[in-house]
């Protein structure tokens, strides 16, 4: 089980693009996780409710088809209080039993940052990750307390991840992405037209008018 988490403020291509190298290198079901109180975040422009519902639309056709491998996974909005990713990865591996392959994608910038999450030690006895690594970067200068938690735990093979329920580390290479959720809100905001959003995500932010866009 994949699971990919993230404030989706709003979701683009370049989400969408982890998400499916992840699906297709790994060959498992990518459950997006809108996170409903991000405790490392300031307010987003977009309640939970709006999130997710662009994040739907970003995963279904026009014939109201969802894309396969992909799917919307809104737990993390019904638990009161922070969203805490150890939280949320206590409460799969409960659902899932000791011994089933579990893990969480993240960006490469969003895993250096790991020792800045609530309770990040107890994450490498509950998963594996899989860390999306933007061309041109690189893992090899970790922050100490990671490096030491990182070592040994990397892993070549997607076939590697199914040997053990949880404590490895894959690097998922993908394209080179432009897209920023910060600077689609700026360009919304400033009335441009924003590259990487999908077209149903768009229309449904210019007729709220979420982000300051308008029509």
């Amino acid at each position: 089980m994949l699971l990919y988490g993230g404030t989706f403020d709003p979701v683009h291509a370049g989400h969408l693009a982890v998400a499916r190298a992840a699906r297709d290198e790994l060959g498992a079901t990518v459950h997006l996780l809108p996170a409903a109180d991000p405790p490392h975040r300031d307010a987003t422009g977009a309640d939970a409710a709006q999130r997710v519902h662009m994040l739907e639309l970003a995963i279904t056709d026009e014939q109201g088809r969802g894309e396969p491998g992909l799917v919307v996974d809104t737990r993390e909005l019904a638990r009161a209080g922070a969203s805490y990713t150890v939280d949320t990865l206590r409460e799969v591996r409960a659902e899932l039993g000791p011994d089933a392959p579990l893990a969480w994608i993240t960006g490469d910038d969003s895993f250096r940052s790991l020792p800045d999450w609530h309770g990040w030690q107890a994450l490498f006895d509950l998963a594996h990750f899989v860390v999306a690594l933007r061309p041109g970067h690189s893992l090899d200068d970790l922050p100490p307390a990671l490096a030491a938690r990182a070592a040994a735990r990397w892993v070549e093979r997607p076939a590697d991840l199914l040997a053990a329920p949880a404590g490895s580390l894959y690097r998922l290479h993908f394209p080179p992405r432009p897209e920023s959720a910060s600077a689609i809100r700026r360009d919304l905001a400033a009335g441009q037209a924003p590259a990487g959003l999908p077209a149903a995500v768009e229309r449904f932010i210019r007729v709220t008018g979420l982000y300051g866009a308008g029509v």
